[in-house]
């Protein structure tokens, strides 16, 4: 039987006390102490038969600690499928430290150096702990969560982000900061030179509002019409006047003089109907008429 068969059931007994595993999507995770990393991981090398590192990272989880996550895999052989293995251990903030993988993998080496240099996690004994991403000099671990995202405040983004920041006018909004990027005025090279920000006011205390600014919108229904609408019609509205219903208008009445009222209001007479005289028949030509009188020699 296979050591991935016996999973996640007995984790305890093949990476010993205090591992735990659980299994979702085909993917086997195992979670131990970080004084059985090393443990952890020839077993998984020996038992489980993962003789693939595919890579090692880290997870900054607030409160918890570094969570170190190592993938690794059983190739297919003799029939048997590809297995996939998650090892993690976590380690705390305070002290981030944790014994080097390169003498079970040696493939971890330069995955260490990167979580060195991203995290600040030590892997004690490894040969070549010095950083490979990033620049000489560089001070901080870029994917710290309290890692301060200095790129806006040291610089500047081009072009207009937020209204109000370019030359084409236009009211400026309450700026949101991004998490991670601090106040410029609290640290960068601009910190303690900046005017401090405007205390928002609460919602309660902008029922006074100074001049140039907003006043505050009074509920209305909209039977009353806007405080324009209510100036036309003659005066300032008062409260008492605000808070009685307007009377219910009139029904307009349809004038008497309008065309279609004379047409529908008057009663329709009955108009004597006359016979028509029915058009005569032609008739044929020499029927029925009688012949001119003629004279002597012929003549009419």
């Amino acid at each position: 039987m296979n050591g991935f068969d016996r999973l996640p059931d007995a984790a305890a007994e093949v990476f010993g006390e205090g591992a735990t595993a659980e299994e979702a999507y085909g993917l086997l995770t195992v979670d131990v102490p970080a004084a059985s990393w090393i443990t952890a991981l020839q077993a998984a090398r020996d038992t489980l038969g993962c003789t693939y590192f595919d890579w090692l990272s880290a997870v900054d989880e607030p409160g918890t600690g570094f969570r170190i996550c190592a993938h690794l895999a059983a190739l297919p052989a003799s029939g048997t499928p590809l297995r996939r293995l998650v090892l993690r251990t976590t380690v705390p903030h305070e002290a981030p430290e944790l014994p080097t993988a390169t003498g079970v993998y040696a493939g971890a080496g330069w995955h260490e150096r990167e979580t060195y240099e991203m995290f600040g996690v030590a892997f004690t004994g490894h040969p070549h702990l010095v950083p490979l991403l990033l620049p000489e000099g560089f001070e901080g671990h870029p994917l710290r969560k309290d890692f301060v995202l200095a790129a806006r405040v040291a610089k500047a983004w081009p072009g207009a982000k937020e209204p109000g920041e370019s030359d084409h006018g236009g009211p400026k909004r309450r700026q949101m900061l991004p998490p991670g990027v601090p106040d410029p005025n609290e640290w960068g090279p601009l910190k303690g030179q900046l005017p401090p920000a405007p205390a928002r006011p609460a919602r309660g205390a902008r029922a006074a509002a100074a001049p140039g600014e907003r006043p505050a919108r009074r509920t209305r229904s909209v039977s009353q019409g806007s405080a324009s609408q209510q100036a036309a019609a003659g005066g300032e509205a008062t409260p008492e006047a605000e808070s009685t219903p307007p009377a219910r208008p009139t029904p307009r009445k349809r004038p008497s003089d309008a065309p279609w009222a004379q047409q529908t209001d008057q009663p329709q007479t009955e108009q004597p109907q006359t016979e028509q005289p029915s058009p005569e028949e032609p008739k044929a030509p020499g029927a029925g008429d009688t012949p001119p009188e003629t004279g002597e020699g012929g003549e009419a």
